[in-house]
């Protein structure tokens, strides 16, 4: 199949997709119906207008209502001036502009190279990604906090790691889940961040315990212990290690120490592979180990929690394997596991019923991030590769070649992006090497940083909850 070559024939193409995906999208998965969303909007107009407390709030004919700490509701306290259509719509330009500001930091290098189509194409794929149209169909808030998250890592590689941490501190006081990028801090050596990451979350918590002392209260002492006010460990949609193990126990309980052990090896290999990462700069890749490490842990991994599986597709694109994203990204566009939504037992529900948790633990022990340079990159400047290098007006280098009788024994072999062999000297007044020539690097010179190579829940009609 020959790829669109003109501006007319791509435009047609993401014409095409567009349609496609708003067809799928509108007609194949089961809508959420904003439940998340209607979950918070009731809890805080309760809360400011009727003088209701947070956690007592239900939703009419469910059993579900606020399960995050109570920063988290002093910070949705503006849709209380809002009604619910308006609420909704604030909520799907909040996600779309984190969605933006996610791709713009994780991928921007990437998709300049192909400017609008680049950009239209991500937008139509990510549009067939279950977790991000989940997260748009709930009112989710999970796009937000990776935003607030990856901006640390942003400001780390980008040399402005004097304020990182407060976006993880910010995340993590409106959910706990983030706090596992404050270990990475720690892991990495950066203490001062690790310290603002906390204060941050600890002066965003001291805030809503002083404006909402008993709720405060409650939520440390009870909520936060008690997991069925979330939902059933066991339901399909708790892609997390303790959902396999609650499915693999059901009807029973799962054995707590089995996962206390699973979830301790878990993390001794994050540990080991983030610190790698951390330790030659390759903070995008650290980043994408802990959002993985930080959806298995986790007792409840809802699937549109697992839009913390984006930072990993990133990475597995700049080091050259688009072939293995695009393969684990389409597993995840499937909705594979709601086959098993009425019985997971048996090995093909081991299997198939937990296909998200797979990909999840794949990515932490295989994902390519090791190697220093390869995912490392500054969004907000072009990429060496696109940029040529100033001539060097250092003096060339006499590298004597034995065996090359005749005036050209000597060749000259400068820094890169100067005249060499033959043509050593010819450079014209433009500072371009005379016709018929070319350039090259020096023949000691080792390879550069780019070019080393690589060394129950409400989903579906008869089940609400909420996360």
């Amino acid at each position: 199949m020959r790829l669109p070559r003109t501006d007319r024939e791509r435009l047609l193409l993401v014409l095409a997709l567009a349609v496609a995906v708003t067809v799928f999208t509108a007609t194949v998965p089961l809508l959420r119906g904003w439940f998340d969303l209607r979950v918070y909007y009731g809890t805080v107009g309760t809360w400011v207008h009727h003088g209701g407390r947070i956690y007592d709030y239900r939703v009419p004919g469910t059993a579900y209502g606020f399960t995050y700490p109570p920063f988290a509701a002093v910070s949705m306290l503006p849709m209380a001036l809002l009604g619910l259509r308006a609420a909704i719509t604030a909520a799907l330009l909040l996600n779309l502009a984190s969605l933006g500001a996610v791709v713009w930091m994780a991928a921007g290098p990437v998709l300049r190279r192909y400017g609008w189509y680049g950009w239209a194409l991500t937008g139509c794929a990510l549009a067939l990604f279950e977790p991000v149209r989940d997260t748009f169909s709930f009112g989710q808030v999970n796009l937000v906090l990776l935003a607030l998250v990856l901006t640390d890592a942003w400001l780390l590689t980008t040399g402005r790691a004097r304020w990182s941490g407060t976006g993880i501190g910010l995340a993590a006081a409106v959910k706990l889940t983030p706090a596992l990028f404050v270990g990475l801090l720690l892991l990495a050596g950066r203490r001062r961040a690790a310290g603002v990451a906390t204060a941050v979350a600890g002066a965003a918590t001291a805030l809503a315990a002083w404006v909402a002392p008993d709720a405060s209260r409650y939520y440390w002492s009870e909520a936060l212990w008690d997991t069925r006010r979330i939902g059933q460990l066991a339901y399909v949609s708790n892609q997390s290690l303790q959902g396999v193990l609650a499915r693999l126990a059901a009807p029973g309980e799962p054995s707590r120490a089995v996962w206390l052990v699973v979830v301790a090896a878990v993390l001794g290999v994050w540990a080991w592979r983030a610190r790698r990462a951390a330790v030659v700069g390759d903070w995008w890749g650290a980043f994408a180990l802990t959002g993985l490490t930080a959806c298995l842990v986790s007792p409840i991994t809802w699937v549109h929690h697992l839009v913390w599986l984006l930072p990993s597709f990133a990475v597995l694109v700049r080091t050259g394997h688009a072939r293995v994203a695009g393969a684990l990204y389409a597993v995840l566009c499937t909705s594979v596991v709601w086959l098993w939504f009425d019985d997971a037992s048996g090995v093909d529900g081991f299997v198939g019923g937990s296909a998200y948790v797979w990909v999840t633990l794949g990515l932490l022990l295989w994902l390519p991030v090791d190697a220093a340079g390869q995912t490392r990159f500054d969004p907000a400047t072009r990429s060496t590769s696109d940029t040529a290098p100033a001539p060097s007006t250092a003096a060339p280098r006499i590298v004597k070649i034995a065996g090359q009788p005749g005036p050209l024994s000597d060749v000259t072999v400068a820094a890169a992006g100067t005249c060499v062999g033959p043509c050593a000297g010819l450079r014209t007044r433009t500072g371009a090497c005379g016709p018929g020539c070319d350039t090259g690097l020096a023949a000691s010179s080792e390879p550069t940083g780019s070019t080393r190579p690589a060394a129950p829940k409400p989903q579906s009609s008869s089940e609400r909850a909420s996360s």
